[in-house]
């Protein structure tokens, strides 16, 4: 096979990050049906930075890829981005907002294209929840690099919402009991909790939560909830968050023509398990690479046809001309919320290519 088609697929196979490879590794083996002339080369990151970094360079040095693509992982994804940045080697990835994506960086990317929603897309979208729920919020981010995007002043979550905030303080992630922070938050009486926890601590902090007597009215918590992980916890359930993709939406594949609920139902019928938000995601990352590839003769010409794209997806319009910076697209955000085990979409206002196929539960939970 030449080089020439040949697009790099950095996913999870092994390790934590697993389930965030499982719609992307699907999504391969549906498009090397579709396009036999192209050769998608798979290599796993092992759900870690140093993983990340030998799957990257491998692919690249080794396999010869024109295109590396990726998604998620809020330490993995940065190291597979930086590492294609070193090599000269066009990347697009997905599935991490795109100020925790850019975050404490002095520079523009050259050869990196990302989409996906903002820290403020996530505010704005939680506001408008907020909004049927109470006055106050308690806000429950950690101490890594999530949290600090979160509170940054300039483009955090503080200058989105009009509600008044209390900030339960910083975390560390898998350590921490949460005494601290729940007894904050008891303290400031808040009517609800917002979050962007991983499920098991999220978790753990609603458990400690109950048992102090801290009953919020609304959980809301991007991130791993958007995923999702560990949603058979029932600790979890009327948790809400934000969705970017459901099998209700309106947009097809600029590829095949194919709909939202047919990919849903397709991932459900040969993995046998139900359909992620991250399968429109990956879905749409491979769109973009097989257009970029097809349109660029070497990885210098790739990046310029990227530079220049917008690209018609499953998941929506993608569009690098016009992104907030350089090197970034944007994509809308309709709320969801956990019920039962199945994830609703219950507010999309803001999402024309979203469907509403459930109603937002708002309550002291027990």
């Amino acid at each position: 096979m030449s080089h020439r088609g040949r697009i790099g697929v950095v996913l999870a196979r092994t390790g934590r990050l697993t389930l965030l490879g499982d719609p992307l590794d699907h999504v391969v083996h549906r498009f090397r049906a579709l396009f036999p002339l192209l050769d998608f080369v798979t290599a796993d990151s092992k759900s870690s930075v140093e993983g990340a970094r030998a799957a990257t360079r491998d692919l690249i040095e080794r396999e010869g890829v024109r295109l590396v693509v990726c998604l998620g992982g809020t330490s993995v994804l940065p190291a597979i981005t930086e590492t294609c940045e070193r090599l000269r080697t066009p990347c697009v990835s997905t599935a991490l907002p795109w100020q925790v994506y850019r975050y404490g960086l002095d520079r523009d990317f050259d050869w990196t294209f990302h989409f996906c929603w903002g820290l403020d897309d996530i505010a704005a979208t939680f506001a408008d929840l907020w909004r049927r729920a109470g006055d106050s919020v308690g806000l429950l981010w950690n101490d890594g690099p999530q949290g600090r995007a979160l509170r940054d002043p300039s483009f955090g979550f503080l200058p989105v919402t009009s509600h008044a905030v209390v900030d339960a303080g910083a975390y560390r992630e898998s350590e921490s009991d949460f005494a601290s922070q729940v007894d904050a938050l008891l303290r400031s009486d808040v009517d609800i909790v917002s979050s962007a926890a991983t499920t098991g601590d999220l978790v753990r902090f609603l458990e400690r939560a109950r048992r102090e007597g801290l009953r919020p009215n609304l959980v809301t918590c991007s991130r791993w909830l958007a995923y999702p992980f560990g949603m058979d916890d029932p600790a979890l359930d009327r948790v809400a968050t934000v969705v970017a993709w459901a099998p209700g939406h309106r947009c097809v594949s600029g590829v095949d023509g194919i709909s939202s609920a047919e990919l849903a139902d397709d991932y459900a019928h040969r993995t046998g398990r139900p359909w992620l938000p991250l399968l429109g995601l990956a879905h749409a990352l491979l769109e973009v690479a097989v257009h970029a590839v097809s349109e660029g003769e070497d990885r210098a010409a790739v990046a310029d046809v990227l530079a220049k794209s917008t690209v018609d997806t499953i998941a929506g319009r993608l569009d690098w001309t016009s992104g907030p910076v350089p090197c970034v697209a944007t994509l809308p955000l309709a709320a969801g919320q956990w019920q039962d085990g199945v994830l609703r979409v219950v507010d999309n206002d803001k999402v024309p290519a979203a469907v509403c196929d459930g109603d937002l539960v708002v309550g002291v939970r027990s």
